[in-house]
């Protein structure tokens, strides 16, 4: 029987990802709610706006390449257990240009790019393309089998299997934080809060983190198939400007971007930048289009933009007492949410059982 009584704010990847694993133990009754629920497009709610898929960026002993380990095998089982989760596997290319080691794009991805990088022995069949495999201008490159991730049904997925054991989800807005606990379907008041809210807990009342800042992401999906899995250490168009691409499960069509716009806010996506990804794209894979072609061969489905939540400190995950409120923190991932997504929630997992037993032992 359930005895202990969760509020998650927040059903982005992180939040959700994090219910999924307290559901899992049958003494937690959790109540997720959130502004955003999965099925919604909106420039506050990052997470369908993203690829997705496993790059790894962590710096190697870092948390987020900790959590970013910790999170591979539990996507690997979804992927061979669980198709309609929305999950494939796929190769992943990984292209670099020594030119771009000084760029912003070249220091955010520099850990993903090394040529003997940290995750080399944990994602599958890792190696370095010889040199005379390379295309024109690129000084080397490596690839390995990673997992491209449809949000459109991923996130579902993970909303439906909280369901099954039992989470209860509602919509709600909060001024303050601490307002969350009033909200559990029991009529009690939550032991414990988790806060998964993302970019918006920079203007949260009780914790209005300004260390938060958007990563402004731009893509154009596309109908066009076969895609490759791939991305470029910079590109010649701009140092906040990317190229990559990947091809989603169950039709989600190919995913090409992008940008890392760091402080920037505009949630219109920019046609001129949208051009100039589309034209990256297919100069990195002709395949996308008829011989001859070139955007114009492209069938778009849609135009986004999403705010990477990124935190100066990186992810905060820690427990904090807000007015009273045991309060745990899951947010500030950055462009690596889903990559870190098990990895932080099992940390967020731990700080509130420390949470329960501390509220346990107080009661005697």
């Amino acid at each position: 029987m359930a005895t202990n009584t969760i509020v998650i704010v927040g059903a982005g990847v992180s939040g959700l990802t994090t219910a999924l694993l307290l559901s899992q133990d049958p003494t937690n009754s959790i109540t997720v709610a959130a502004k955003h629920m999965p099925g919604d497009y909106d420039i506050e709610y990052a997470s369908p706006w993203a690829g997705a898929n496993y790059s790894p960026m962590g710096a190697a002993g870092s948390n987020q390449a900790k959590w970013e380990r910790e999170t591979w095998q539990p996507l690997r089982e979804i992927t061979e257990k669980h198709p309609e989760a929305g999950i494939h596997f796929q190769d992943n290319v990984i292209y670099n240009r020594t030119q771009d080691q000084e760029t912003a794009t070249g220091k955010n991805f520099a850990a993903l790019m090394n040529a003997e990088p940290w995750y080399r022995d944990v994602v599958p069949n890792f190696r370095s393309m010889p040199k005379d495999q390379l295309p024109p201008g690129i000084d080397s490159a490596q690839t390995f089998t990673s997992v491209c991730i449809n949000t459109a049904l991923y996130l579902p997925w993970l909303l439906g299997q909280c369901r099954k054991n039992g989470t209860v989800f509602k919509r709600a807005v909060f001024k303050h934080i601490t307002d969350a606990a009033q909200t559990h379907h029991s009529g009690r008041k939550a032991d414990i809060v988790v806060n998964c809210t993302g970019l918006s807990s920079k203007t949260l009342g009780g914790v209005r983190d300004e260390t938060l800042y958007p990563g402004r992401g731009q893509i154009v999906v596309v109908r066009n198939t076969p895609g490759k899995m791939a991305a470029l250490s910079g590109t010649d168009d701009g140092e906040e400007e990317l190229c990559y691409m990947m091809t989603r499960a169950a039709g989600g069509g190919t995913i090409l971007g992008g940008c890392y716009q760091q402080n920037q806010w505009d949630p219109l996506p920019d046609p001129n930048l949208a051009v100039r990804i589309m034209r990256r794209a297919i100069a990195a894979c002709p395949d996308l289009v008829a011989e001859g072609q070139g955007i114009e061969g492209l069938d778009i489905v849609r135009h986004g933009v999403g705010l990477r939540p990124i935190r100066k400190a990186g992810p905060r995950v820690e427990q904090e007492t807000i007015d009273g409120v045991a309060v745990v923190h899951n947010y500030g991932h950055g462009g690596f949410g889903y990559q870190a997504s098990f990895g932080c929630a099992a940390e967020a997992v731990r700080l509130v059982q420390e949470g329960l037993q501390r509220k346990a032992q107080a009661k005697l």
